[in-house]
C-alpha cells in the first residue's frame, strides 16, 4: 500500500483527532489501544507461520501518479506512521539500520525526498519535521489542536518504546512491515462519498459535520449539472477552512455545536436542535444545490468569526474573555455569530458579551428552571445587519433583570431573586468567577488606566474557606468562632468565607489556625483585604464574615 506509492489526507477530510493519555493513567485512549493491539498480536502469535496482523480496511480516492487520498482510514494510518517515525528513532539509537531496515524506511516512510504520506496541508510540515526526518527541537506549528495531538502521539510512543530492547524494536517492525489490511480504491469521487457515508469503523464515529459534508458532495454529484466540478471544488474549499478552524476552536467548542450555531444563524431560529433532520429536509427538494451552496458558506463563515472570537478577541478583549471564561455559552453563541456576520466592531460585541455574562450568571445562581430562549426568541430574530438591532437585546436583558414580581414570566432574573440567591453557598466554579472579578474591582480602586487581570494570569485558582470546613468532632482550630448550627447553616459556605487562593497556597494552609492562615494572605487584594479587616484583633468571626459578603454581594449587584 505505501512503498512506490503517496498516499495524502485532502484539507478537507479532517486533520488527526486521536488522543493520547497525558499524566495520571485514566481511561483507554486511541493510541494506547493501538498499542496495547499490537503487544497482543504479539504475544498472542510466537509462530512466524502465524496469521499476519491485520490494520483494517481503507478506503481510497485513485489520483494521477501514484498518488491516493485516504478517504476513510487517515485516523489509523497517521497512527502507523508516528510509530513507525518513533520506532526508526529508537533502533537508530541503538544501532545503525541494516540495509533490510534501510529498505523498510523507504518504502514505509520516505525515499529520498518522497514522503509516502501527507497530513492535512497546515500540518504537513511539523508532520514531516517532527514524525519523519525528526529535526532537533522543532515544534513549528503548533497552533493547532491536531498538530499537538502528533507531537503528543510521537511523544507517547517515544516513552513506550524508550526501554524495549533491540529484539522487541525488530519483532515489531517486522509485524508492522507484513501487516496485511484490505482497500477499496475509486476513481469516481460520488463512490468514495457513498462508502464514506455507511462505511463504520473502529475509530472515532463520524460527526454530524462529517456526515452532512459527505451529503453535501454526494448531491452534489447528483444535481450540480454543469456547475457540479466547480460546486464541489467549493464544497472542498469551504472544509478546509472549517477544518482549519476547528483545529484552532475545539478547545473551547464542539463542532457539532458550531454546526447548530450555523442553522440557528442560517434560518434566523432559536428553535433550530436537529440539525441532521433539518438538513435532511432541504436536500430532499427538487434541487439542493443553492441549500448547498448557501449553507456551506454559512458553515465556513460561522467557524471563521468564532475562530475570530474565541482566539484574537478573546485574547484583545477583556469582556470577551470574561464571558469564555464564565461559560456556558449555549444561547449566547448565536447573538455573537450574527454580531460577526453584521459587522459589529469589538467594542460593541464586548457590549454585548457583558450583557449576556450578567444574564447567565443570574440563571446559573439563581438555579430556576426557566427557559431563557423562549425570552429572548423575538429579539433575535430582530437581530439583523442594522447596527441599532443591538439594542432591543441589551433592553430585554435588562428588562429580565428589573422585572417585578408581578411580571412572573419575566421575572426569575430578577435583582431580588439574584440577592437572595447570592446568600448561601454557590458552586466552587461559579465562586471562583465571581471573586476574581471582585479581585479585579478591589485592585482597581483609585488607580487610573488600571487593566484588569485575566483568570488564566492567576496560577491554579482554587477556593479556599477562610473558616475551614471543619468535620463533624474535629477541634476548632484558634480564632474561628464556634461552628454552632447558626454557623454552619448560614456563614461557612457563603461569599464572605470564600477567598481565591493559588494551589499550592491553599495545599500549604489547609486547616490550620486563622493567625497561621491570615499571614499568608498577602498575594491578591482580596487576601489583603482579610488581613486589614483583622488587623486589631486575628478572628475570623460571623461579623467579619457577614460584612465582608455584604460588601462582595453589593459589588455583583451594582456591577453584573
Amino acid at each position: 500500500m505505501l512503498a512506490g506509492n503517496r498516499i495524502c489526507v485532502p484539507s478537507y477530510q479532517r486533520a488527526y483527532a486521536w488522543e493520547t493519555p497525558i499524566g495520571q493513567p485514566g481511561p483507554k485512549t486511541h493510541t494506547d489501544v493501538f498499542l496495547s493491539d499490537l503487544d497482543e498480536y504479539e504475544s498472542s502469535s510466537p509462530s512466524s507461520s502465524a496469521s499476519r496482523y491485520y490494520f483494517g480496511h481503507f478506503l481510497f480516492e485513485e489520483k494521477p501518479r501514484d498518488v491516493y487520498y485516504v478517504i476513510d482510514g487517515q485516523q489509523r494510518l497517521t497512527t502507523i506512521q508516528i510509530f513507525l517515525g518513533t520506532l526508526f528513532a529508537r533502533l537508530k539509537a541503538q544501532r545503525a539500520l541494516s540495509e533490510e531496515e534501510r529498505q523498510c524506511f523507504e518504502d514505509l516512510l520516505k525515499r529520498g525526498s518522497t514522503y509516502r504520506f501527507s497530513t492535512v496541508h497546515y500540518d504537513n510540515q511539523l508532520f514531516r519535521d517532527y514524525v519523519v526526518d525528526q529535526v532537533k527541537n522543532t515544534r513549528n506549528g503548533l497552533e493547532t489542536a491536531s498538530a499537538r495531538r502528533i507531537v503528543e502521539a510521537f511523544s507517547f510512543f517515544s516513552k513506550q518504546l524508550a526501554d524495549k530492547d533491540e529484539n522487541y524494536l525488530s519483532r515489531r517492525l517486522a509485524t508492522l512491515a507484513e501487516a496485511t489490511c484490505t482497500t477499496h480504491l475509486v476513481t469516481d469521487e460520488s463512490e468514495a462519498i457513498q462508502m464514506f457515508i455507511f462505511q463504520n469503523n473502529r475509530g472515532k464515529k463520524p460527526s454530524n459535520l462529517e456526515i452532512i459534508k459527505a451529503q453535501f458532495m454526494f448531491k452534489a454529484h447528483l444535481f450540480g449539472g454543469r456547475e457540479k466540478e466547480d460546486l464541489i471544488e467549493e464544497i472542498k474549499d469551504r472544509f478546509e477552512k472549517i477544518y482549519k478552524s476547528i483545529s484552532s476552536i475545539e478547545s473551547w467548542i464542539d463542532e457539532d455545536d458550531v454546526l447548530i450555531h450555523t442553522l440557528r444563524v442560517h434560518f434566523n431560529s432559536l428553535g433550530e436542535s436537529d440539525p441532521l433532520s433539518t438538513i435532511n429536509k432541504n436536500l430532499s427538494v427538487s434541487n439542493p444545490v443553492d441549500f448547498i451552496r448557501g449553507f456551506t458558506l454559512s458553515l465556513a463563515e460561522t467557524f471563521g468569526h468564532l475562530t475570530t472570537f474565541f482566539g484574537t478577541h478573546e485574547r484583545e478583549s477583556h469582556q470577551v474573555h470574561s464571558l469564555v471564561t464564565l461559560g456556558a455559552l449555549s444561547w449566547a453563541i448565536p447573538f455573537i455569530v450574527k454580531a460577526y456576520k453584521f459587522g459589529l466592531l469589538i467594542d460593541e460585541i464586548g457590549g454585548l458579551c457583558a450583557a449576556m455574562e450578567s444574564l447567565v450568571l443570574r440563571h446559573r445562581i439563581i438555579g430556576t428552571r426557566a427557559e431563557l430562549t423562549s425570552r429572548l426568541r423575538d429579539v433575535y430574530e430582530g437581530f439583523t445587519s442594522e447596527r441599532q438591532a443591538i439594542a432591543p437585546i441589551v433592553d430585554r436583558i435588562t428588562w429580565l433583570k428589573s422585572a417585578s414580581n408581578q411580571d412572573w414570566w419575566w421575572a426569575y432574573w430578577n435583582t431580588e431573586e439574584f440577592r437572595k440567591a447570592l446568600q448561601g453557598g454557590i458552586h466552587s466554579p461559579t465562586a471562583k468567577f465571581l471573586l476574581w472579578k471582585y479581585e479585579n474591582y478591589l485592585e482597581s480602586q483609585g488607580m487610573s488606566g488600571y487593566a484588569p487581570t485575566r483568570f488564566d494570569k492567576i496560577r491554579d485558582p482554587e477556593l479556599e474557606h477562610i473558616a475551614p470546613q471543619t468535620e463533624h468532632g474535629e477541634e476548632v482550630k484558634p480564632g474561628y468562632c464556634q461552628y454552632d448550627d447558626e454557623f454552619k447553616n448560614q456563614y461557612l459556605d457563603c461569599l464572605g468565607n470564600y477567598l481565591l487562593v493559588s494551589k499550592s497556597h491553599n495545599c500549604s494552609i489547609g486547616n490550620h489556625a486563622f493567625h497561621e492562615k491570615r499571614r499568608s494572605y498577602t498575594y491578591l487584594a482580596q487576601q489583603r483585604e482579610v488581613q486589614d479587616m483583622t488587623k486589631e484583633n486575628e478572628v475570623w468571626d460571623k461579623d467579619r464574615i457577614g460584612r465582608r459578603k455584604a460588601k462582595i454581594v453589593q459589588f455583583i449587584l451594582d456591577t453584573l
